[in-house]
């Protein structure tokens, strides 16, 4: 990339790192690579239906919204009264020595200030709550759309660029939001009150700035065309950046028993590097906007003077011609406002150019529909657990090239035990997730329940599909609350009964808070055997049709396995259940056994058929069995 050379080091400096940090250093710049290959999924066009489309989300706050420019524009009319009455008091009151007038004119200046200050804190508070209420809303229709996503769009945005528009993103467009529903209003009225009053005090003197908004205006331009790209790419790598915290968090045990901290470390630190670059390189760009912005004020207040300081010598007093000290001082004053409100302006500006960023990748997320939705006028029940697959293939993507699973036919009946074995990446976890709708089927049809699986309730479908997924995960709280995903409204005796079905009774009756005992986040204060029981129970509390276990019992031992599948087959004999298994032993009593491989069927069967037919299977059970022996 062409800037990738400033976040990385030089050949010379690399022959002086470890190895860990020049394999660090390696993945770092394979990742800056790929970011500039790969324009970045749901970055948006930073257009204004984006911005648009984020205010959908203001909802309750669409009053205060509103209200906030109409108290705005009262604050910005009185304060551009100032300086005008302050003339008036000069003119009418100190230089004609008039007591009276002095008062007058004092008291009136003094309400009117009042006045502003009173708009300028209403504005203040309603443009704060409105600013932060449409931040909460976009939090919670963010994380709400995620919730919705099917795998196949969590798996086009990445875990970690989720959390960085949930974040940094937000936060983003919550501070612009605030400022262009009260500066970005506040600014321009200044300029055209105070433009207005300059023209019937000078109509020559105010023709000085509309000379100067153009220039600032061309300034603003260049400034939005040149910086959007940087703040762009500058949050796809904080995508990057989370997404290693992530990673190391999850696996810092194995980051810890493999001692790789250093090239974490370093990995981190070319990466956030990245991030530095790119925002000096942001940032430079932006500081040219000062020098034209304060070389603007300077003119204006070098002409102001000048022109000025003609118009006073041709008349001491107020005529056509001639200025007062009165007029000089509101002129001086109005300058100056004119000037900083242009300031505000280019400010108001500066966050928007970052916030569009931010602004695009928000509004990709809630612009993204589901690949997996609910159709009109779906099915509300499950008739039973059958299952049958009828020439299905599958792809991730559109542009993968290859088809993950190509051809499938299956057919289940209900209530019987189905076992799926196969070498890794056979595509098994793949084949059961179509059944859920975790996925859809690029082609073909799943059946359950002698009906297509898309033209079901999304949540009647799932509610009677029990799933364990490789990876077992719990969430903070108890035992007990954990086990009640599956049923919110079970009572203890259910959750009871269940965790005896998935032999996790033992274990839990074993804390001193028993099914009230407390899950850490993730469950890292239980084994990997007993995370997989424990949810295996939460699955059966869902009293499914359909029950898959995905290489659920692979962390238990043979003991405990063959308990749970006879509980199985004594307790649930009318629940459709799929294993899939590593360990021949686990699904050598099924119904049927289905051998993949490469994403095809090779064979399917009872134990017994397929030791005579599948040399795979054969093998399999062969090389498990000798390795039982030796274990021995």
């Amino acid at each position: 990339m062409a800037d990738s050379s400033s976040t990385t080091t030089t050949a010379t400096d690399q022959t002086k790192l470890s190895i860990r940090e020049r394999a660090a250093l390696n993945q770092a710049e394979l990742t800056m690579r790929h970011l500039d290959e790969n324009n970045g999924y749901g970055d948006g066009d930073g257009s204004v239906r984006d911005f648009f489309t984020l205010f959908k989300s203001l909802r309750q706050y669409k009053a205060v919204t509103i209200a906030t420019p109409i108290f705005v524009a009262f604050e910005a009319i009185f304060e551009v009264l100032i300086p005008t009455l302050m003339a008036f008091l000069i003119d009418d009151g100190l230089s004609k020595h008039n007591i009276t007038n002095v008062w007058m004119w004092g008291g009136i200046l003094l309400a009117v200030s009042i006045a502003s200050l009173l708009f300028g804190i209403f504005a203040g508070r309603f443009a704060a709550r409105a600013a932060t209420g449409l931040s909460r809303n976009l939090r919670h229709d963010l994380f709400e759309k995620v919730q919705g996503f099917s795998f196949t769009n969590i798996d086009r945005f990445s875990s970690g660029s989720l959390v960085t528009r949930l974040t940094t993103d937000v936060t983003n467009v919550q501070n612009s939001f605030q400022m262009l529903i009260r500066v970005a209003f506040r600014a321009p009225l200044m300029v055209i009150f105070a433009w207005f009053f300059t023209y019937r005090t000078s109509p020559s003197i105010s023709m000085v700035y509309l000379i100067l908004i153009p220039i600032v205006g061309a300034a603003l331009i260049w400034l939005s065309m040149s910086v959007h790209p940087i703040f762009i790419r500058v949050f796809r790598i904080y995508d990057r950046l989370n997404s290693n915290v992530e990673e190391d968090l999850a696996g810092v045990r194995v980051v810890k028993s493999f001692t790789r901290e250093d090239y974490e470390d370093t990995k981190f630190k070319y990466v956030s590097q990245a991030i530095y670059h790119f925002f000096v390189k942001a940032e430079m760009r932006l500081t040219f906007f000062n020098p034209i912005l304060t070389g603007s004020i300077y003119v204006a207040m070098l002409t102001l003077s000048w022109m000025a300081a003609h118009q006073i010598v041709a008349s001491g007093n107020r005529s056509e011609y001639g200025l007062t000290t009165g007029d000089l001082t509101s002129l001086i004053t109005y300058t100056m406002q004119i000037l900083m409100a242009m300031m505000m302006i280019s400010f108001v500006f500066i966050m928007i150019i970052i916030s569009r960023a931010s602004a695009s990748r928000i509004a990709a997320v809630l612009n993204e529909e589901s690949t997996v939705t609910t159709p009109d006028n779906p099915l509300t029940e499950v008739a039973d657990g059958s299952i049958k697959f009828k020439d299905v293939s599958f792809r991730y993507s559109e542009s993968s090239e290859k088809e993950v699973l190509s051809h499938i036919d299956i057919d289940i009946p209900s209530g019987s035990t189905v076992g799926i074995v196969g070498g890794t990446g056979s595509a098994k976890s793949s084949l059961v997730q179509l059944i859920p709708r975790l996925y859809d089927a690029t082609d073909g049809s799943v059946r359950v329940g002698g009906r297509d699986v898309r033209n079901y309730d999304l949540d009647v479908l799932r509610n009677e599909v029990g799933m364990v997924l490789q990876k077992n995960i719990l969430f903070t709280g108890t035992i007990a609350e954990n086990l009640r995903w599956g049923n919110p409204n079970a009572t203890d005796e259910e959750i009871r009964h269940a965790a005896h079905l998935a032999c996790a009774d033992e274990f839990i009756e074993q804390f001193p808070d028993g099914y009230d005992s407390h899950v850490e986040q993730g469950g890292a204060n239980f084994s990997g055997g007993q995370r997989q029981r424990l949810c295996i129970a939460r699955a059966l509390l869902k009293k499914p049709k359909v029950l898959i276990l995905d290489d659920s019992t692979s962390a238990v031992d043979t003991k405990t396995d063959a308990s749970i599948r006879n509980a199985f087959a004594k307790e649930i004999p009318d629940t459709t259940k799929i294993i899939i298994a590593q360990r021949i032993s686990s699904v050598e009593h099924a119904d049927q056994i289905i051998v993949m491989n490469e994403g095809k069927i090779l064979d399917h069967g009872t134990h017994e058929q397929l030791m005579q037919t599948c040399e795979e299977y054969r093998s399999i059970a062969q090389s498990q069995s000798k390795g039982g022996a030796i274990d021995e």
